[in-house]
């Protein structure tokens, strides 16, 4: 029989010992801390327990709506809500703008588009702890349906849009939620400009925001923007629609360059080449030619140019027009003068509470515009930059600092952020334009001009083959390569007159907006092609 190891027997039971001890000690803090519960109510988990769920059923996730029912319940538009639905219970669906927890309130902004409304979740008889906490916890820019009653403020909410009231919420529904951390914040996206950093908080740059530009467009901001060039679009068709014109919808993929130039975007079409359309001019005076009179088209435009500037795209909206005239090219000039005025005239008296929006992040003084439109000829405009100290000949081009020195001073002298500037040097203008009949070195053509920039180029076309093709050769034009646009005028065309517009570059303009990326839904530039 072998002989015990006291040494082993020994250190056993000083181990044995340790553990009792251990396990004594355990249970020690144990059972302090039941009795901590007990007295202050069981805590969170005994607390959750004990108080009885009086809002089980009115607030958590909701399902995935797959269209399986339609309930036939009425939401409510956050810009409906008004003191006449007060005291009345009403659903609501919107993001969640912001959440704020205070003692045994809630208080939520919901934001639907370019308005606000402020919601108070309470705790009470009908508002559990729970919901209470469950509203607290939904991720800002989750879309949550709320029920509640709507109720008249003392004093005016001036954060929200709906200002005389607030949502006193009974349910809490969260439709889809958003992932808890944000790419960008919406009230960093939304500072006014001019606001200091420490002041206020950080501010998002241009590039973060495009990188996002799904949430970058949730901005009230934003959404004001897009709606007023929503609203560009609808002006112009309204008034050329008013004036007798016919809207055409022309094709973007064709056989070569619009103008006969380098800046195109090439593509593959089955076995050749095809062309991104830098314009549809030639398709405009095609329609001229088979008898529309007067037409007008919005559609993209492409431009292969490398400028990487506050104010160029490599694909833009284009607003064109083209209509022919019975004696003399200024019939044209009036129509598009009083075009521009009409979209100016809409915008101020349709869209004031958008721009008052948009002033807020980004002021700028109102535009000033002239009714008829301000017209000045060439050797005027030269003369004014000339008598401010710039040194030009009478056959140079504006440069872009000359033009908008030029607006600033007809905006000293004539009080228009809007004007005309015509009768443009022959050497500057392409070689379709029509040459002035009583100078040879002046053109029947005119660029209009918003807060100093260029925002239309035109011109009476040339109609005439034989004087085109003349044109062309001085041009130092291979006439091969725009024998499409020369055949368009063979078989008798009437004359002519028409201007492209760019609406990004319209809508930055009237509202001040320095970059023409900010009024561009997904811009494209030489630097960027998605999202």
């Amino acid at each position: 029989m072998a002989e015990a190891n006291p040494e082993v027997d020994v250190s056993a039971a000083a181990e044995s010992k340790k553990a009792k001890k251990k396990a004594e000690k355990k249970a020690e803090k144990a059972k302090a801390k039941a009795d901590a519960q007990a007295a202050s109510g069981g805590g969170e988990a005994a607390g959750a327990i004990a108080e009885e769920d009086v809002s089980k059923g009115l607030y958590g996730d909701l399902p995935i709506i797959r269209s399986t029912e339609r309930s036939g319940r009425t939401f409510v538009r956050v810009d409906e809500l008004s003191e006449s639905l007060a005291d009345k219970t009403v659903l609501v669906r919107a993001r969640l703008h912001t959440s704020r927890m205070t003692g045994k309130y809630c208080f939520v902004v919901l934001r639907q588009q370019c308005y606000t409304v402020q919601g108070i979740v309470t705790k009470g008889d009908k508002v559990s702890k729970q919901m209470l906490k469950y509203a607290s916890g939904v991720p800002k820019e989750s879309i949550v349906d709320l029920i509640g009653v709507l109720k008249t403020v003392d004093k005016p909410v001036t954060s929200c849009t709906q200002q005389n009231v607030e949502l006193h919420v009974n349910e809490f529904f969260c439709v889809s939620k958003a992932e808890p951390r944000l790419p960008l914040q919406i009230e960093d996206a939304s500072r006014a400009e001019g606001e200091e950093d420490d002041a206020a908080g950080p501010k998002v740059n241009q590039d973060t925001r495009l990188d996002n530009r799904i949430i970058d467009l949730r901005t009230t901001t934003n959404q004001a923007v897009f709606r007023m060039q929503a609203g560009v679009v609808h002006l112009f068709k309204e008034h050329l629609v008013s004036k007798r014109f016919i809207e055409i919808q022309p094709p973007h993929i064709i056989s070569a360059a619009s103008e006969g130039g380098a800046n195109v975007f090439t593509v593959g079409y089955f076995d050749r080449k095809a062309y991104l359309a830098q314009s549809p001019q030639l398709y405009k005076q095609m329609a001229i030619c088979a008898d529309f009179e007067r037409v007008f088209c919005v559609g993209p435009v492409f431009r292969a140019e490398d400028s990487n500037t506050h104010r160029h795209l490599t694909e833009f909206v284009g607003l064109d027009l083209e209509m022919a005239f019975n004696e003399h090219y200024h019939e044209a000039v009036d129509v598009i003068g009083g075009l521009f005025v009409s979209i100016f005239k809409g915008l101020r008296d349709r869209f004031a509470s958008e721009i008052d929006t948009i002033n807020k992040q980004f002021p700028c003084e109102p535009f000033q515009f002239l009714e008829p439109s301000l017209r000045l000829n060439w050797p005027e405009g030269i003369a004014l930059l000339r008598e401010n100290g710039v040194v030009t000949g009478d056959e140079d081009d504006l440069s872009t600092p000359n033009e908008k020195l030029l607006g600033r001073l007809v905006k000293e002298k004539y009080g228009t952020d809007f004007f005309i500037l015509d009768k443009f040097p022959l050497a500057v203008r392409p070689f379709y334009t029509m040459p002035d009949p009583n100078d040879p070195k002046s053109s029947n053509s005119y660029d209009m001009f918003m807060r100093g920039e260029e925002i239309l180029s035109g011109a009476q076309r040339i109609h005439d083959t034989s004087m085109l093709i003349e044109r062309a050769k001085h041009h130092d034009i291979d006439l091969e390569k725009i024998k499409g646009y020369i055949d368009a005028f063979r078989f008798g065309a009437p004359p002519h007159a028409g201007g492209g517009i760019g609406l990004e570059r319209v809508l930055m303009l009237y509202l001040g907006l320095k970059n023409i990326r900010k009024t561009s839904l997904f811009p494209r530039d030489p630097s960027r092609l998605t999202p």
